[in-house]
């Protein structure tokens, strides 16, 4: 008996989906299947679609130039501005 082992993603090791339509069918059938409800989105590593449990807009995206930065451990220290 051959089982199709799908391909994963290299840096969220998610399914890789070629296509969005392949995407939302999985999607479809996750609901049906276990009840579980999945949004689709592209991945900003490989390109690719994948499927996610985060509802679209439930999480805010910080832009780049704002992201936390790490923080010494320095006594006394003081970021610059």
């Amino acid at each position: 008996m051959h089982y199709f082992t799908p391909k994963r993603c290299a840096s969220t090791s998610k399914i890789m989906y070629h296509d969005k339509t392949k995407a939302l069918r999985a999607a479809d059938q996750s609901l049906v299947e276990r009840g579980a409800r999945l949004w689709v989105y592209r991945c900003q590593y490989c390109g690719t679609w994948h499927l996610t449990s985060r509802e679209p807009g439930s999480y805010a995206r910080v832009p780049l130039n704002q992201q936390l930065k790490p923080h010494s451990r320095k006594k006394g220290y003081k970021p610059r501005r």
